[in-house]
């Protein structure tokens, strides 16, 4: 998670510098890097999730293999 903690306050940083920008392409550069960020973010969360989700749905097969065995 220190990725996506990383990624958010990348995000952050970049509004507030959009929001201290006085030109409008140096504003809109910031945005964009804003945006980036969040998706970054978004993204690395999700991969997040599917690997957990992942791995507990093999330590259940696991596990149900072994009390079948046990058996």
């Amino acid at each position: 998670m220190a990725t996506v903690s990383f990624y958010r306050e990348r995000a952050e940083q970049a509004q507030r510098d959009a929001d201290q920008a006085t030109l409008d392409n140096v504003r809109e550069r910031h945005l964009v890097a804003r945006d980036t960020w969040i998706d970054m973010a978004d993204k690395a969360e999700g991969v997040i999730l599917t690997r957990e989700k992942n791995e507990a749905e093999k330590a259940a097969a696991y596990i149900e293999t072994s009390l079948l065995q046990a058996v």
